[in-house]
């Protein structure tokens, strides 16, 4: 594959996947964890496939490989999943979207503290950045009683953050089979805590068909694209193109459906992308002068 190649596809998932919150918002009468089971029922055997075509025909071997890890990691992309639904069905969809974006910082910090990982001088820098910039947003969902909402961003920005802490701790290279784990796991929790909350697991036709267009295509395919693409192009940049499902995904909204967010939500957002671009930007230089 050329590197050309590649930028095409990590763009592309993260395009695929700025249309989440916008699908979500079509849903009629299905609650949060509903949809993470269906959706994630519809996910997982598609994935599934998918793994089984990369494994050459083994993919319970890959998922096998992965050990503790790859279970670790299940879980906390449920955290992640789960989160951004609550997030994107409580607040405005910029509010969400930004604060997801802190998780490549929350994930520094993990791996230092957890990992023994060092921080870099400028990722430090950023994530002071990022910490003001996160402060105004908050602030302003707690005077404006959209606290559930921050704290579910928030909960799913940490949530990948440790699904890659954890995979970087057994120095797991492939993030598929940890990805069909999470499916799985997100299935079964997603039933479990609807069936607690008094949440029907049957549907309207019309939101079914949602999930499922978001399990097949925006959810799998932008995993799928992204997991292709990261082969070549490097981590840093990485970082920066998946920065479109940010940027991407208050638009479309606002685009079809006239959402607006507050003056505090773009200000918080737009110090949390400035540190963001300057850290990945960072990156890039970097691998560059090597």
């Amino acid at each position: 594959m050329k590197y050309g190649t590649g930028m095409v596809l990590v763009l592309t998932a993260g395009v695929l996947w700025s249309f989440q919150a916008l699908i979500i918002r079509q849903l009629e009468a299905t609650g949060s964890w509903a949809l993470l089971f269906w959706r994630s029922l519809v996910m997982f055997p598609v994935i599934l496939l998918f793994l089984a075509w990369r494994s050459g025909g083994a993919p319970f071997l890959a998922i096998r490989r992965t050990g503790m890890a790859g279970v670790l990691g299940g879980m906390a992309l449920v955290a992640a999943m789960g989160g951004a639904i609550v997030a994107f069905q409580t607040t405005t969809v910029a509010n969400a979207a930004f604060l997801f974006a802190a998780s490549p910082f929350l994930a520094a910090i993990l791996g230092r503290v957890i990992l023994g990982e060092a921080v870099a001088p400028r990722t430090w820098a950023a994530i002071g950045v990022a910490l003001v910039g996160i402060f105004i947003m908050v602030r302003e969902g707690l005077d404006a009683g959209a606290w559930l909402g921050n704290v579910a961003a928030l909960t799913s920005a940490l949530g990948f953050a440790t699904f890659t802490v954890t995979l970087r701790w057994h120095r797991v290279d492939d993030t598929l089979p940890a990805s069909v784990l999470g499916g799985l796991f997100a299935v079964i929790v997603g039933a479990l805590v609807a069936v607690q909350t008094g949440q029907p697991l049957v549907i309207p036709p019309t939101d079914l068909a949602w999930c499922v267009l978001m399990g097949v295509v925006t959810m799998t395919g932008g995993m799928i694209l992204y997991t292709l693409g990261s082969k070549i192009v490097p981590s840093a940049e990485l970082a920066l193109l998946s920065n479109t499902e940010v940027m991407l995904a208050p638009f479309w909204v606002w685009l079809l459906m006239g959402e607006t967010a507050s003056t505090g939500t773009f200000v918080g957002g737009g110090v949390l992308l400035v540190a963001i671009l300057y850290n990945a930007l960072s990156g890039v230089r970097r691998l560059v002068a090597a």
